[in-house]
């Protein structure tokens, strides 16, 4: 039989025993060092990968973040240059004894207005906007410009109507009287 490099040396007497198991040891760690070695090479690689992981995560929900609050301050804005075009345009409300109608969510509201306020409105030269519950009276086209920004402050912006005398039409010997309203 065959014995080991180890039994052979020993048997010359180059090497004796207690040099031979500390010779053991050391082999025996160098193998649990290299063995450890490449479980915490994967560990580290795996702490790694999970902070990176976190790291992308974190990114993520903070650009969302910031998003909102950029959405936020923009929606602030609108409604701060909303409210100032209101404040600027508004036309003085003469307080008169004609109602004029409008619709305010599901409900109807009246407005007390002089007859040459409430020929404008019918016509669309002017615009009823709400803010903080009060109820103002704009120009059409400042109307327009808010509704661009925001439909819910504009209530009533009626179209345009200029009186246009059509030649060809059998009905313009009658006129629609100026005080029927609904």
């Amino acid at each position: 039989m065959s014995k080991s490099l180890q039994e052979q040396l020993m048997k010359s007497g180059l090497v004796n025993k207690k040099k031979a198991n500390k010779l053991k040891a050391e082999k025996l760690q160098h193998k649990q060092k290299v063995k450890n070695g490449k479980a915490e090479a994967d560990d580290v690689n795996q702490r790694q990968m999970e902070l990176k992981k976190q790291k992308e995560e974190k990114a993520e929900k903070d650009r969302l973040l910031n998003q909102q609050k950029e959405e936020a301050a923009l929606k602030k804005a609108v409604q701060a240059q909303i409210r100032q075009m209101i404040e600027v345009n508004k036309i003085r409300k003469e307080e008169g004894d004609i109602a004029y109608h409008f619709k305010d969510d599901k409900k109807v509201k009246k407005l007390y207005i002089s007859q040459e306020l409430h020929n404008q409105l019918s016509n669309g030269v002017l615009a009823i906007a709400k803010l903080d519950g009060v109820y103002e009276l704009i120009a059409e086209p400042v109307a327009a410009k808010i509704s661009q920004r925001d439909e819910s402050y504009i209530l009533v912006c009626n179209d345009r109507q200029e009186d246009i005398d059509d030649e060809d039409d059998p009905y313009a010997d009658f006129k629609i009287p100026d005080d029927l309203m609904w």
